[in-house]
């Protein structure tokens, strides 16, 4: 069995937000309109016993290397004050320690902080942000459940802006969703063109999923969700590829575009199949490659905490169809000979996937270069679900068979 290091990243996961958006099936705790960190503020007295929770995690964790990179989500992250983030970094520093030039990203909802706010939390230690900014239209953003409105938006990015310039800020992100009820190609040009005159170093442009449980799946069941046609989704996912490449955007992961020297170095852990910490309610860990979710509620998540989890090495690591499927999501693909062997998969098992894959070659949506596989840009990243519903069909009826049993000791 390979030796598996402790992790050199980690996830925190703030569940706090205003009001839970229509698309999203995250662990969130919504506080309401008014929220805020502030002491005697509604929703404070919640955030601060959450932070002890996740404060006494950290500290009973394992120990590891210092940190490459840290990623602080949600939820909005920007409800809690900047001294309670540095309390948090501080944990961090203590359990871990943080390397120098590590990736500190810190999540924003343009509605939640101020010029001022931005200031405590790059003192703080944060050189990244993630700006939850999803469109540049008010009627979208109503339709979404979102708090701001573009001009929040614009004057959020003007800040991030500033910052870089500055020399405050190392990098930012903005994100945006593609595929929403009645977009059109034009509609969707103008949001692109919108977007690349901020000028983000990084761009997380992600295809709406309509999520069990959630407002718009309540109303796609209604037939009310009136979402575009496959030909149009795929024509949408084009048009941002060429548009953003021709703005000097790589596409380095399906939905994540950066100028160069910006790729998110911590998501490139999670596309990698490398292993991470993972902190908080609702959380996913893989500290040794072997997934490990935490509790989505916080009253079960204080229980879990409770009972003292353990979490040392076990198991093979991440599984085979995990990790192809994370590599393939990645502009460079993946070494299929070489995870093949890694995961002890059967040549026949490998074969039939290989045979699988046929039609696609054949298409121009997935391309063999040597022992590399990986998804043509744009054409087969923008149609990679039918490739990866393919791999997850092949893994189901090769089941557990696909690979030898480990040697016995």
């Amino acid at each position: 069995m390979p030796v598996r290091w402790p992790p050199r990243s980690a996830y925190l996961h703030i569940p706090f937000c205003h009001r839970r958006c229509f698309y999203c099936d995250f662990p969130v705790v919504p506080l309401g309109d008014r929220a805020a960190a502030t002491a005697g503020a509604p929703g404070s007295a919640s955030i601060a016993a959450y932070l002890e929770l996740l404060l006494a995690e950290i500290a009973a964790a394992p120990a590891g290397p210092p940190l490459s990179t840290l990623y602080v989500g949600g939820g909005t992250p920007s409800l809690l004050s900047a001294e309670q983030l540095a309390a948090l970094f501080r944990a961090l520093r203590r359990r871990y320690g943080i390397a120098p030039g590590a990736e500190l990203t810190l999540e924003l909802d343009p509605a939640s902080f101020d010029q001022q706010r931005l200031q405590a939390y790059l003192a703080a230690g944060v050189n990244r942000v993630s700006l939850g900014g999803q469109s540049f239209s008010d009627a979208v953003l109503a339709q979404l459940g979102r708090r701001h409105r573009r001009g929040d938006l614009l004057e959020a990015a003007g800040w991030l802006q500033q910052a870089r310039r500055d020399g405050r800020l190392q990098s930012w992100s903005l994100d945006l969703i593609q595929g929403l009820p009645g977009q059109t190609l034009p509609a969707w040009q103008e949001q692109l063109e919108q977007a690349i005159a901020l000028e983000p170093p990084h761009l997380s442009v992600y295809d709406l999923i309509v999520e069990p449980g959630t407002v718009f799946e309540r109303r796609e069941q209604r037939g009310q969700l009136h979402l575009p046609e496959p030909d149009l989704a795929a024509d949408l996912m084009d048009l941002t590829a060429r548009r953003l490449a021709a703005a000097g955007y790589g596409h380095y992961e399906i939905s994540n575009y950066a100028l160069p020297g910006h790729a998110s170095r911590h998501n490139r852990v999670y596309w990698s199949g490398a292993g991470w910490w993972g902190f908080g309610m609702g959380a996913t860990a893989a500290p040794w490659g072997e997934r490990q979710a935490r509790p989505r509620t916080r009253e079960a998540y204080a229980a879990w905490l409770q009972q003292a989890p353990e979490l040392v090495p076990a198991g093979s690591g991440m599984p085979f169809d995990e990790r192809l499927i994370v590599g393939l999501r990645r502009r460079e693909g993946v070494d299929l000979p070489r995870l093949a062997a890694a995961a002890a998969l059967r040549p026949e098992a490998l074969a039939a996937l290989q045979q699988r894959w046929q039609p696609f070659l054949a298409q121009g949506l997935l391309l063999q270069e040597g022992p590399r596989w990986r998804l043509s840009d744009p054409e087969g990243l923008a149609l990679s679900n039918a490739v990866l519903r393919e791999l997850l069909a092949w893994w189901e009826e090769e089941g557990s068979g696909a690979a030898d049993p480990p040697p016995s000791r």
